[in-house]
């Protein structure tokens, strides 16, 4: 046998080291090595499964200032990400498999790593003519207002989670309760969106979702709203990492939704550490003009794409969380979900792999490679991978980006219709 790849003397989860043989972008064999194009020693790396980020904004198009399918993968690829999956609150909104086509040849054209879209939830969405067309998901769907997405009603959202269930497709839910006039603080956009608003708004949307749908609840904020969803449930960094007394009150870089909350109930969330599906990143990113405006007119949403996996890390090496875990939770539970092929340590796994060293240091956006220039994680501790491998080649080394490796992940609608 002769390989395009041989990662050497690799760390396996069950604790074993082997040499994993990869040829045609998937893994081959485990075992001794074989003669290869090309090599690497992983003896003093920790070793993980590209991290599948179901839930990003690439932007592009008229919001390119924020971001874009180059500069938004280039980010995922720096922090271990190898596939990521774009949400449709796009301007245009994603809501036509015309629309949708053109957002997957913008993606084919200008991303570096994996990606997939996702199939925005309105009245008037052709729902089935985009996932016959390859949408991965459906939503993130609102049931609350957020930047570019308006809030569906009970009745509507009703409707609509029964086709998308007639379908086979999978909803994604943006659940929270919004309350009062317009926050001017942290603390006050804490409480117009609270934690307990969105527990109730999970209850509910479970309530009225069809008995066996696959349904899904985005980033999920307090320990009573995984408790509270049915389905699947992710957590972003943001809520893990960082609450809102670590920032000045009327600071709009932290102005997210869900809202960051206070230190209580972020240690709480971490105590259901074992109850959470998936971390997912919900890369947002606006520019520092939009930070810069009054708390009131600012836009909610963050950077983290990048620092998503690095922060996990570091939090292995202080020994709070296992490794296994953040494979799980990054990597291999969101492939699951998906329907898309695993990254693994098996044969015929897809050869995706970030390689970690030991070195812990600190965030410094100007460092980082989202177009926006800043984070809401500056200063914090992670461990940012040294390579990344896509698709069994490099793609990433030391800093520099080695090639690009598109590869677009249809969702179950399309391949059904075309395995007709």
């Amino acid at each position: 046998m002769t390989a395009d790849l041989v990662l050497m003397n690799m760390g396996l989860p069950t604790g074993r080291r082997a040499d994993i043989v990869i040829a045609g972008g998937i893994v081959r064999h485990v075992g001794a090595a074989v003669r290869a194009d090309d090599t690497i020693d992983c003896s003093r790396f920790t070793c993980l499964p590209g991290a599948v980020d179901m839930h990003v904004h690439m932007r592009g198009g008229v919001q390119a200032k924020k971001e874009d399918w180059r500069t938004g993968t280039v980010s995922a690829i720096a922090g271990g990400v190898t596939v990521v999956v774009d949400q449709p609150n796009t301007v245009p909104p994603i809501t036509t498999p015309e629309i949708l086509r053109a957002r997957l040849r913008e993606a084919e054209e200008h991303a570096v790593c994996g990606f997939a879209v996702n199939a925005g939830v309105t009245p008037d969405a052709d729902l089935a003519g985009m996932w016959h067309a390859g949408s991965m998901a459906f939503g993130e769907t609102f049931a609350a207002p957020s930047s570019y997405g308006g809030g569906l009603d009970p009745e509507t959202l009703r409707v609509l989670l029964d086709r998308i269930h007639t379908l086979g497709g999978l909803a994604t839910v943006h659940a929270e309760e919004v309350a009062g006039p317009a926050p001017a603080t942290l603390a006050g956009h804490n409480r117009a969106r609270s934690g307990a608003g969105e527990a109730r708004a999970m209850r509910a949307i479970s309530a009225l979702a069809p008995e066996r749908m696959r349904l899904h609840f985005c980033h999920a904020s307090t320990a009573a709203s995984i408790e509270a969803a049915r389905g699947t449930v992710e957590v972003t960094p943001h809520h893990l990492f960082l609450s809102y007394t670590m920032f000045e009150e009327d600071d709009t870089r932290a102005r997210v939704n869900p809202p960051l909350r206070d230190e209580e109930t972020r240690r709480g969330l971490w105590s259901c550490w074992d109850a959470i599906d998936v971390i997912a990143s919900d890369h947002a990113p606006h520019t520092f003009s939009e930070k810069a405006l009054p708390f009131e007119a600012a836009p909610s949403g963050i950077p983290g794409v990048e620092t998503m996996v690095p922060l996990l890390m570091a939090a292995v090496q202080r020994r709070e969380i296992s490794l296994t875990s953040v494979m799980e939770k990054t990597s291999w539970r969101p492939a699951a979900i998906l329907g898309i092929p695993r990254a693994g340590f098996e044969p015929g796994d897809r050869a995706d792999y970030a390689l970690y060293p030991d070195e812990v240091t600190r965030i410094d956006a100007s460092r980082l490679h989202a177009k926006c220039g800043w984070s809401p994680f500056e200063g914090l501790s992670a461990v940012f991978p040294e390579e990344v491998i896509v698709r069994g080649e490099r793609a990433y080394a030391c800093g520099d980006h080695l090639a690009a490796h598109p590869a677009w992940y249809p969702g179950q609608g399309y391949l059904s219709s075309q395995n007709k």
